[in-house]
């Protein structure tokens, strides 16, 4: 018996602990079909201060804890806490950070004053969550990332994480959701960005914007197959990316069943 494809979505929201945009519906049933489907599961987003901890029952990985995620000069703390999604036996991965993430807001304060940290807030996102997944020890066929935050993930694994054992069969998808924000990540998300030695400032060209398009470009760029969440996407990366040689993509369908996501999960983990 052949062993179970695996199965890694990482996303900034996810139905039903936060739901800011049509993603994160999205992402619970693309998570639940996998599973039904035969896939192996597993899901890592944020632990935002708003999800709330004793509705949604979610407790520490001890195992896992104890993580550093260093940035620049500075390392950072990572606990991670875990929850099993509502109706399905599905483990959900939160990366919690207490100065980074336990705040009563998400991407802006009460004012709607955009926050100067949400650079360093990615660049951690991002690498502990691939930081996370050589701690489980447990290699994804496939990796599928979605929403502006996890736009660097696919840069990272084609650099800085080529050479780990445990995504060394890792194929990624990066789905283009529409465009949420109208501000810029700090003038420092460049430098913060380059995390090792291994990854230089021409590989992250495509992210220079550090706007939201910026982010879901970088993320299209360096993923093996591209999918759109949404029916409104920013107009040029309709255009950039719904025909790019060498990778599969997939036009957004209203009311799709999500057969055709099943379809290329299985075409990348065969080659």
């Amino acid at each position: 018996m052949t062993a179970k494809k695996r199965i890694l979505f990482i996303a900034n929201e996810m139905s039903p602990y936060l739901e800011l945009s049509e993603l994160s519906e999205m992402i619970n049933r693309l998570a639940i079909k996998s599973n039904e489907s035969g896939l192996e599961v597993r899901c890592i987003m944020p632990r935002f201060g708003v999800i709330n901890e004793r509705r949604h029952r979610l407790h520490e990985v001890v195992r896992l804890s104890g993580i550093n995620v260093s940035i620049e000069n500075d390392d950072l703390p990572l606990r991670i806490k875990v929850a099993s999604l509502p109706n399905a036996r599905l483990q959900i991965y939160f990366l919690e950070n207490e100065d980074l993430f336990k705040r009563k807001f998400v991407y802006a304060d009460e004012n709607e004053k955009w926050y100067d940290d949400n650079d360093l807030r990615t660049v951690f996102f991002c690498k502990g969550a691939l930081e996370t997944i050589k701690k489980f020890g447990w290699p994804p066929d496939i990796i599928h990332c979605s929403g502006w935050m996890t736009g660097l993930i696919p840069a990272y694994l084609k650099t800085v994480y080529k050479k780990e054992p445990v995504f060394s069969h890792s194929k990624v998808v990066y789905t283009i959701g529409q465009t949420t924000f109208s501000e810029k990540l700090s003038t420092s998300f460049m430098k913060r960005a380059l995390i090792h030695a291994t990854i230089k400032e021409k590989d992250l060209e495509v992210f220079k914007d550090r706007n939201n398009v910026a982010m879901l470009r970088g993320g299209a760029t360096y993923a093996d197959a591209i999918t759109f969440g949404a029916e409104k996407i920013d107009k040029k990366l309709k255009e950039e990316f719904t025909k790019v040689r060498g990778k599969k993509t997939l036009l957004y369908t209203e009311n799709s069943d999500l057969t055709d996501y099943l379809q290329l999960y299985n075409d990348l983990a065969a080659h």
